[in-house]
């Protein structure tokens, strides 16, 4: 299926993008001799598509941001009206669109949480609430999980668990756990329910070791997202709570992926029994449209700054056009019941879907999620759970791509996270492609 493209535009301009590409700019995580990068001119919806005119059915939501799809046109409208206004200001003035949108987002926050710090990006988010939760307690040690990711700036990739780690570490005062992950449980457990008693017995032990009275905070993605959408057992949360308030630990719950619909609820944590004491985010609170992230602040972190400065700031924090993007993003989530959909979309269709392709492919070994946010782990073999190789991956992302589909692969998963507006139409063409692809690949 081909977009139409304005006139002007065409082939020649995808050759051209993919030249500058390559002659000037370097790509994050990357080995860059050869990359070989797709080049994307345009989006609608759920949907994008090259200067060749080639559609792809957007199941990444680029790096699972773009909540709303592909150019909406009340958000863009709301940029564009905003830079008419005023286009950027000092963060140090009072501005009417940063109060609106931090407005809207603590209207969507448990009781108790009235303050909202804007950063660029979900990493400096988690930057300034470590900050915020070690001069709070006047402790120095945060403790996060292996399986995570916290962002690319100085504490948080040392926060972050996977191998993106190890070559960054610089910050000091970090220690990792392993949490709950039963399809890979490193507690030899056998139900969910074991999983969260000994995963919680293990949190216990490594906070007992570190010293409690030297831990800040605990800091945890919701829903471990790159790191494999990995559903918390039953009481896990509520069990890191009750061990945080117990030695005077903050929770801090990263929602910069999980956040603002993803999940089919504002936050993921809406989903549990547990109340955190910072709340970061990014991504799918204005669907990456113009960069922005941000703490969501609980009354007694709060107060902690009332006579004493936070020695924290940034340039563009709470950046007009980022927060009219807000606004308009929120507005339109809540008109349309944007939130909802994902929910019922992810019960209804995206669920049932994978599970029955799980049974047709002995290629799958896990399917796992909730809302527009899953992923399908594909094993060398069902009774061992061995990974398959990088070149079986590689292997799927062509097939997808070639059948025109954008997807989101990490290690031996294809996570599934069309954005939140995507339709049961959509769902059945997407598995109609992961199908055919899947097929291929066994059949190599």
């Amino acid at each position: 299926m081909n977009a139409e493209l304005p006139e002007n535009v065409g082939p020649s301009d995808g050759a051209l993008a993919r030249e500058l590409d390559r002659d000037h700019v370097f790509h994050s995580w990357s080995a860059q001799a050869t990359l070989s990068p797709l080049v994307i001119a345009g989006g609608a919806g759920c949907r994008a598509w090259d200067f060749d005119g080639k559609q792809y059915l957007d199941f990444s939501s680029q790096l699972v941001n773009l909540n709303i799809g592909h150019q909406h046109p009340a958000v863009v409208a709301a940029i564009r009206a905003q830079a008419e206004l005023l286009t950027t200001v000092a963060p140090s003035t009072a501005n009417l669109t940063r109060g609106e949108a931090a407005r809207r987002i603590v209207g969507h926050a448990p009781a108790g949480f009235n303050k909202v710090f804007f950063t660029n990006g979900g990493a400096d988010a988690n930057e300034n609430a470590i900050r915020m939760a070690r001069l709070h307690t006047g402790r120095d040690k945060v403790l996060s999980t292996y399986r995570s990711y916290h962002g690319n700036t100085g504490a948080a990739i040392v926060a972050t668990g996977d191998w993106r780690r190890i070559p960054n570490e610089f910050a000091t005062g970090h220690a990792h756990f392993f949490g709950p992950y039963l399809y890979r449980s490193e507690f030899w457990a056998t139900t969910p329910e074991q999983e969260s008693e000994r995963a919680l017995r293990h949190l216990q032990r490594v906070i007992e070791s570190e010293g409690p009275s030297t831990v800040a905070a605990i800091l945890l993605e919701t829903i471990p997202g790159t790191a494999g959408i990995l559903i918390p057992t039953p009481g896990y949360l509520e069990g890191v709570r009750a061990l945080a308030d117990k030695h005077g630990i903050l929770l801090i719950l990263d929602e910069v992926m999980a956040g603002f619909g993803r999940t089919g609820r504002w936050f993921a944590f809406d989903g549990y029994d547990v109340v955190p004491d910072l709340i970061t985010f990014a991504k799918g609170v204005n669907s990456g449209y113009v960069p922005t992230g941000g703490v969501i602040i609980s009354e007694p972190v709060a107060h902690t700054f009332d006579e004493r400065v936070f020695p924290g700031g940034l340039t563009y924090s709470g950046h007009p056009l980022a927060m009219a993007s807000i606004v308009a993003t929120l507005d339109v989530m809540e008109a349309d019941g944007i939130v909802q959909n994902a929910a019922t979309v992810g019960a209804t269709a995206i669920g049932p879907a994978l599970a029955e392709l799980a049974e047709r492919h002995p290629l799958i070994g896990d399917v796992r999620g909730e809302g527009v946010f899953w992923a399908i782990e594909l094993v060398a073999d069902r009774v061992t759970r061995g990974p398959v190789s990088a070149a079986v991956m590689a292997a799927a992302r062509s097939g997808l791509l070639e059948r025109g589909l954008l997807p989101f692969i990490q290690d031996n998963r294809i996570h599934v996270v069309p954005p939140c507006i995507v339709t049961a139409d959509e769902v059945a063409e997407a598995i109609a492609i992961y199908d055919e692809t899947l097929s291929a690949v066994e059949a190599s």
